[in-house]
């Protein structure tokens, strides 16, 4: 089962993917990570999508579904993170995805966004090391100060609740048509999996939607 993760930035995504390419035989796929590669490796696409990216233009749906042809001659089942980000680019994906015989599902990382925007402005990390702590969930032995160094501990600009709020309304605008489109009664195509679960739960969610025997506990049907 070919998955489509959807979800706001913070929920998960990304975690979940790698587990479920280490265990069960998934490849991520990367919108971003396909086209920086077509462009570094200069092919046909690539060349094709650095014209438009130099002139500061999005590159075309049409292209990037072409980029997706490609990966999709792998038989391993994906997880696609980042795409489609409209309706216009799922309906080309479904297209895409019918010429392959292939199908996907959509999975849905539901949160409450209050609780969402707690946890990741709650973030603060020493600058030099890459250590993170949390203000409720890690916090440091003194407040706003790294426990190793007793260095002043700094917030990204990513993890600033402005900015945060930003990227969440831009989530909710984008992404509520794409959620209805795979929610349609008449072709159902949407699951949903409580993101804001402690990991291992998480992964036990998407362990039984997919299937998966490695991540299944012991003694589960």
């Amino acid at each position: 089962m070919n998955l489509i993760f959807l979800g706001p930035p913070g929920a998960g995504k990304g975690t979940q993917a790698k587990v479920l390419e280490e265990h069960c035989g998934y490849r991520q796929i990367s919108t971003g990570d396909i086209l920086r590669r077509h462009v570094a490796e200069g092919t046909p696409l690539g060349v094709e999508a650095r014209s438009f990216m130099d002139r500061g233009d999005l590159v075309p749906d049409d292209l990037i579904i072409r980029m997706m042809e490609h990966e999709l001659e792998n038989p391993a089942e994906v997880i696609l993170d980042g795409f489609p980000r409209t309706v216009t680019q799922a309906q080309a994906l479904d297209g895409l995805l019918a010429r392959k015989r292939r199908s996907a599902v959509a999975v849905l990382f539901d949160v409450d966004f209050d609780v969402l925007t707690e946890r990741l402005t709650g973030r603060w990390t020493h600058a030099a090391s890459g250590r993170t702590y949390h203000v409720l969930f890690n916090p440091p032995r003194v407040a706003f100060t790294d426990d190793e160094t007793g260095e002043a501990l700094m917030q990204r600009p990513d993890d600033r609740p402005e900015t945060i709020e930003k990227r969440l309304a831009e989530y909710r605008e984008k992404t509520t048509p794409l959620i209805g489109y795979y929610d349609d009664p008449a072709d159902p195509r949407l699951e949903r999996v409580d993101a804001l679960a402690p990991i291992p739960d998480v992964t036990r969610q998407l362990a039984e939607l997919i299937d998966c025997a490695a991540l299944m506990p012991a003694g589960s049907s």
